[in-house]
């Protein structure tokens, strides 16, 4: 039981609040809280993010997979993207000792770029579909194929830097590629592909020693009662009450990490 004593209620408390108010769009608050309330290391906070979140997702993605609502052929797709992107990244920071750089240096910079961006896909995304789609003649399959990959690839190198980019901006994207499709299959798959995505970026941050255990334990002791708290009001709480309140957020963080 001494593991009990190396649990920090203060990272209980942050698991449980982004995951029970905010659901999945609060996994973009997490490794700028991390970073600008507790202190961590930009690519500590990164790398413990990955494995939180790999071990969140795959909850939601075996909800979404018993439901039948998760397109394999697009995970694969963007897989196919994502996973060279991640390795490529991974090498990156292990050469180029980003991984090790300074609170202010490159990690942090990509990090509040891509908050912002993020902020965008979460505030804008209804708007910027509808202008994307509408009259628009239809993509061809091999061109909706690359475009998914190239996603991937986006996706890959941004998560691997930040762990942020798979919800917001993927889901945006896929809304474009994919607008014939029901909006459920694309939440799924966006969060099935997320796993191996956030597990195989979160072992190489491990492998570089950028992953903080006992923050890990504390974050997904807080997200279990979190995931049923948010279940038992999700219901209550309007999208569009939840949604500027979240993007507003991300621009105000987003900001202070480029200052």
């Amino acid at each position: 039981m001494d593991f009990l004593h190396h649990i920090n209620p203060l990272y209980v408390l942050s698991g449980l609040v982004l995951v029970g108010l905010t659901g999945v769009g609060g996994g973009s608050l997490m490794t700028p809280l991390l970073v600008l309330l507790f202190g961590i290391h930009p690519t500590t906070a990164v790398g413990t993010d990955l494995l939180y979140a790999a071990a969140t997702k795959t909850v939601g993605t075996g909800v979404h997979g018993w439901s039948g609502t998760v397109q394999w052929g697009i995970v694969g797709r963007l897989a196919a993207g994502s996973v060279p992107a991640t390795l490529l990244t991974l090498w990156f920071l292990s050469r180029s000792g980003a991984h090790a750089d300074s609170p202010h240096g490159f990690v942090t910079i990509v990090l509040g770029w891509t908050l912002l961006v993020t902020a965008i896909g979460i505030l804008f995304r209804r708007t910027i579909v509808n202008f994307l789609v509408t009259g628009r003649q239809p993509l061809e399959s091999r061109q909706t194929t690359a475009f998914t990959i190239a996603l991937g690839v986006v996706l890959g190198v941004l998560v691997s830097l930040t762990s942020v980019g798979a919800g917001a901006i993927g889901m945006t994207v896929l809304l474009v590629l994919y607008p014939k499709r029901d909006v459920a299959q694309l939440v799924g798959s966006d969060i099935a592909h997320a796993v191996p995505l956030t597990l195989l970026a979160g072992l190489g941050h491990w492998m570089m020693g950028s992953v903080n255990w006992q923050l890990l334990f504390s974050l997904l002791t807080g997200s279990i009662p979190g995931i049923i708290f948010g279940s038992l009001i999700a219901a209550r709480v309007p999208d569009g009450v939840l949604r500027p309140i979240l993007a507003s957020t991300l621009v105000l963080v987003g900001g202070k990490l480029l200052t």
